[in-house]
């Protein structure tokens, strides 16, 4: 059996070095509280420090995903005492925060979207690294049906959809189809159903267990940097890092290509396995 945790509504199991963390608070449709995004923040701080842990798989049970922010708790945050800090201020800030931590995970982030992924919800989906949903899963940046904005999550899905898409989404709260996902670039792969979509997950964590986890996790650091620092210096450390990772994991990778068998970290998955995983008592 996986390793089970589950704190303030998120369930964390561990399978084969991969962290599953559902979210499993069906009264709010798995919104976003703060004690909710403290749990996932938990789930990625252990996946960042665990080197054993190779990737980590975003869900939510109940046929949602999240609805986004928790809107029960904006009248309680307005009428708080704002004299020395704005106290909506600051709660929105602290998603930002996790948003970050997120997005730089080195290991890789499957989001799997079945149902509703609004607002927030959203966000999380575009700050994965692969994202997969079924046909009747919907997505909108509906902040603005509410008179406010997708502040904290406006980088990510930028960074994700372009500017051009983001900025009509926003803009009209549309809802979009998994369908239409797949055609902005929204979501990666789509599954027919939940039964299929498990089966999606064991693929693509499949492919990912093909991989060295160490270098993956220098791949992914290794991107994040391109584009924000200068071509020639990140270069030079880009042949430091092949190096290092080639006395490491390298040395075994190229000894199993050319023995024509399995590296030592290879991992296999199945439907069974992934549903195992996320399964809501």
């Amino acid at each position: 059996m996986p390793d089970t945790s589950q704190n303030d509504g998120v369930i964390v199991r561990r399978a084969s070095g991969v962290l599953f963390a559902t979210l499993n608070i069906p009264a709010t449709r798995n919104a976003l509280a703060p004690e909710v995004v403290a749990a996932l923040a938990a789930a990625v701080e252990q996946a960042e420090l665990d080197p054993e842990v190779r990737a980590l798989v975003l869900r939510g049970a109940g046929g949602i995903f999240s609805a986004g922010g928790n809107v029960g708790n904006f009248q309680a945050r307005l009428q708080a005492d704002a004299s020395q800090e704005d106290p909506v201020a600051t709660r929105n800030r602290q998603f930002g925060y996790f948003m970050e931590r997120l997005s730089v995970l080195p290991v890789p982030v499957i989001a799997a979207v079945d149902g509703a992924a609004m607002g927030g919800g959203m966000g999380l989906a575009c700050a994965a690294d692969i994202v997969l949903a079924t046909r009747g899963a919907r997505f909108a940046l509906s902040e603005t049906t509410l008179g406010i904005i997708a502040a904290q999550i406006a980088p990510f899905v930028v960074q994700r959809l372009g500017a051009v898409a983001t900025r009509r989404l926003g803009l009209t709260g549309e809802r979009v189809s998994g369908q239409s996902a797949v055609a902005i670039g929204l979501v990666d792969q789509l599954a027919e159903d939940s039964a299929e979509l498990d089966a999606l997950i064991a693929e693509w964590l499949t492919r990912i267990g093909r991989c060295g986890p160490q270098a993956n996790r220098v791949f992914k650091t290794l991107v994040g940097r391109c584009g924000q620092e200068p071509v020639v210096p990140l270069l030079d450390e880009a042949s430091r890092l092949f190096a290092q990772c080639m006395r490491r994991e390298g040395a075994e990778g190229v000894a199993a290509f050319r023995e024509k068998r399995d590296a030592g970290w290879v991992a296999r998955f199945d439907a069974d396995t992934v549903r195992a995983a996320q399964a809501v008592a």
